[in-house]
């Protein structure tokens, strides 16, 4: 994907040790300069000295998505950088709780609409200006919970569902001023924080992590589950030219695990 997005402006939130970083790091290589934004300022800086050995720019501003302060100050020191912005990457995460929707706190799920729903509402509401200069791009990231019912994920579907209706509405809104809004859905991504979950699980459960993986993947048509790269692929051909064309849509990653 070298020069895929040559000179442009690249915002990404919840740059942590999974997808953000790789998201970045991919960014960068395809000819972007980035801004990172994650709570904990001290591992963007190790992303930066990455993106750095790539030949781009990164600027690293510890951001809680949730308050609108710092958001406003994300959205200033992004425009004093570079003057512009192109992509804005909605990549905030937290972990589900995991519980039933009867014993999930209310706390719980305000916190995880706050976070998912607002805070990427909130960012794009702070660079639209920016992006409407560009003609830019909003890429949402959201999870194949949205296309099952599981038990115990209800409060995080209900956060994902909200942010797909978010990410349609915005695309009409924001389409008059040339701002395109898609959104991509992967499911489990192989990378260092699933293996390292699925070890977790193997000791918990007395198998290895081979065997957890081939269950988790035995429903998926290719077998096998999407890379961080496979997946981080789907948001920058978003982010890019290629897609100048499509707004409001939606990109299933998951080797055919499920059919939208």
């Amino acid at each position: 994907m070298s020069g895929l997005l040559d000179d442009k402006v690249v915002v990404i939130s919840g740059v942590g040790p999974a997808l953000g970083s790789t998201l970045a790091r991919r960014a960068a290589a395809a000819g972007a300069d980035v801004v990172l934004a994650a709570r904990t300022v001290q591992r963007l800086e190790a992303v930066a000295a990455e993106v750095a050995e790539l030949g781009r720019r990164a600027v690293c501003v510890g951001t809680d998505i949730t308050d609108a302060d710092q958001v406003d100050n994300l959205v200033a020191q992004s425009l004093a950088a570079y003057g512009r912005v192109d992509v804005l990457i909605n990549n905030a995460f937290r972990v589900p709780s995991m519980k039933p929707l009867a014993v999930t706190s209310f706390d719980h799920i305000r916190d995880a609409i706050e976070l998912t729903v607002l805070g990427a509402l909130r960012l794009t509401q702070g660079f639209t200006e920016a992006l409407a200069g560009t003609k830019g791009s909003v890429v949402n990231v959201n999870s194949m919970v949205i296309r099952h019912s599981q038990p115990k994920y209800g409060a995080y579907k209900m956060a994902k569902s909200a942010l797909l209706a978010m990410s349609q509405s915005l695309a009409s809104e924001l389409g008059e001023q040339g701002i395109r809004v898609n959104s991509v859905v992967p499911g489990y991504i192989w990378g260092e924080t699933l293996q390292g979950y699925f070890a977790h699980q193997a000791g918990k459960y007395g198998t290895t992590v081979e065997a957890i993986y081939d269950a988790t993947a035995a429903s998926s048509d290719l077998k096998r589950l999407p890379t961080e790269d496979e997946v981080a692929s789907a948001i920058l051909f978003f982010a890019s030219d290629l897609s100048s064309g499509i707004t409001g849509q939606t990109l299933d990653v998951n080797c055919g695990e499920y059919k939208a």
